[in-house]
């Protein structure tokens, strides 16, 4: 393999690897209320574009990381969208109220 592709399989590791405990939290919790709509639907179309120049390129560990956190971010915006609507919480439970100070 050529040093070339180790350095981006390394980086491709690293990157994608930072992302997974966010991802896997995210999944588990159902909790999205620190996420912005805004970055992550950003974020989305950036990985989306660098997987689209890797594909151009033909270049492997950007293909391979991009897909795969492609596809976890997709997962976390679809998220997002669906439980971080007004009155919606993780688990679609309902808010707990809190009872007043005294």
């Amino acid at each position: 393999m050529p040093a070339i592709d180790t350095i981006g399989y390394i980086a491709a590791v690293l990157t994608t690897g930072s992302f997974l405990p966010q991802a896997w939290h995210t999944f588990q919790t159902k909790d999205v209320s620190g996420i912005s709509l805004t970055m992550y639907s950003a974020f989305t179309l950036g990985v989306t574009l660098w997987l689209a120049y890797g594909l151009l390129l033909g270049a492997w560990p950007m293909i391979v990381a991009n897909i795969i956190t492609l596809t976890l971010a997709v997962a976390i915006l679809a998220m997002k969208l669906h439980y971080g609507k007004p009155g919606k919480t993780a688990g679609n439970r309902p808010p707990q109220s809190v009872p007043p100070a005294r």
